[in-house]
């Protein structure tokens, strides 16, 4: 067991560690769902240890980027019973993509959580959350990264490596 932990917290180190990562993120909620067929936009995150860069471009071109930090549930927690207010909070838009209840399920107790606003350079804002979740398949452990973004446009975007 203690080698399964080591492994996912080593494929996590690594995701998080130097790697670029390509996201897809696809509009569900919002003027840009309701178009047929719905865009689909590109993202790009990557990293040293738990930190780094993320950009995405979006509709009428506008580039977003900015930075992200990972988290731990632990050092949430502590942040929480602190007192200590996030800037925004997703949960909604996480149930709205993943389901009723994924926020509490599965976000809260997530092995790494990031939260980050990427600015536009047209003046526009994308809040984004992602989770990266250690996933057994047959062979090994892997780490699953989901997420879910908003605009001030209130487009929602499920966020998909």
């Amino acid at each position: 067991m203690k080698s399964r932990f080591a492994l996912v917290t080593l494929l996590c180190a690594c995701f998080l560690s130097g790697c670029m990562r390509v996201a897809h993120l696809y509009p569900v909620q919002g003027p840009l769902a309701a178009q047929t067929p719905p865009p689909i936009y590109t993202g790009r995150m990557s990293g040293v240890i738990y930190s780094g860069s993320m950009s995405a471009k979006l509709a009428n071109g506008e580039q977003f980027s900015g930075q992200w930090k990972a988290q731990s549930a632990s050092a949430l927690a502590k942040e929480s019973k602190a007192g200590i207010v996030p800037p925004f909070n997703l949960s909604a838009e996480w149930d709205a993509v993943y389901g009723p209840g994924f926020y509490t399920s599965h976000v809260l107790g997530a092995h790494l959580f990031v939260r980050t606003t990427l600015t536009g350079k047209l003046g526009g804002a994308l809040q984004a959350e992602m989770i990266s979740q250690p996933v057994e398949t047959a062979d090994a452990v892997a780490p699953n990264i989901s997420g879910v973004a908003k605009d001030e446009k209130g487009n929602v975007y499920k966020v998909a490596f």
